[in-house]
């Protein structure tokens, strides 16, 4: 049997950790669902139904994954159960794979089956009660539909939650209490840091500059009701996606494995 993985062990390690805390687990996600239900509904009563779209898809796979993930590997809060979690006989590899198995994949796919789900629900019920004599019938059933996950806002919020969840789980590892809410902090400061560099590089070069998003462009008052946006190069612009998409989620991800072994020592 392999030091290293193995099915079996792996398979008795994800049901003992599914079965040991299933309040927990279920309940999180359960309660993550139903924040994404009513955000919908606040959502679309208090502005249209993009803005319930895309303020329950945010609240559900970045706010609900963001917590799920900050409780995954919360055994630490105790020196019993931190000690019971390491002399588990299965490697750090597995029990690793556990955590970004529950955050990473399952969660993620029981969030878009079930957002899916009330999104259909909702765009049917408006569909049905339009008038279809009504002389805006087909202006009004067009600009509502189900929500794509190829559009900007759903891939952006699973971008954003692949690095929050990295953190989430990483900073789970660091902080033996209120996990969440320290890394969620730390997460604050750093992004406001990034924003205020950014915005004072801006200004240097151009002084009219009025905001920044980090890294990637920035708006320039030109005078008189007029504005541009300034962006990077098209090479530029990749690399800095391909860093904040894909290569800082990995790393956090990856630095959980490597400090998950480093508490086994």
């Amino acid at each position: 049997m392999s030091d290293i993985f193995s099915f079996r062990r792996f398979g008795l390690l994800f049901k003992k950790t599914i079965l040991e805390r299933p309040v927990q687990l279920f309940g999180l996600t359960a309660l993550s669902l139903a924040l994404v239900f009513f955000s919908y509904l606040i959502g679309k009563a208090l502005g249209d139904f993009e803005s319930g779209q895309f303020a329950s898809f945010i609240v559900g796979i970045v706010g609900g994954g963001s917590f799920l993930a900050s409780m995954v590997f919360n055994y630490f809060s105790s020196n019993a159960m931190g000690s019971s979690f390491l002399t588990l006989p299965a490697s750090h590899f597995e029990k690793w794979l556990c955590g970004v198995l529950i955050t990473g994949v399952i969660y993620v796919v029981v969030f878009l089956l079930f957002y899916r789900a009330i999104d259909t629900m909702f765009v049917s019920i408006y569909h049905n009660g339009l008038d279809p004599n009504g002389p805006f019938y087909k202006q009004l059933y067009e600009q509502v539909g189900i929500l794509s996950y190829d559009d900007y806002v759903p891939q952006k919020g699973i971008h954003i939650f692949f690095i929050f969840a990295g953190a989430m789980l990483l900073g789970s590892l660091y902080f033996n209490r209120v996990g969440f809410i320290k890394v969620a902090l730390i997460l604050c400061v750093l992004w406001s840091g990034l924003y205020l560099i950014n915005l004072l590089i801006a200004k240097s070069m151009i002084p009219n500059t009025e905001n920044a998003l980090p890294f990637l462009q920035a708006y320039i008052n030109a005078g008189e009701r007029k504005s541009g946006v300034i962006t990077l190069p098209l090479g530029m612009a990749r690399t800095v996606t391909y860093i904040f998409n894909y290569f800082l989620p990995a790393s956090l991800w990856l630095l959980t494995l490597q400090r998950l072994r480093e508490k086994e020592f």
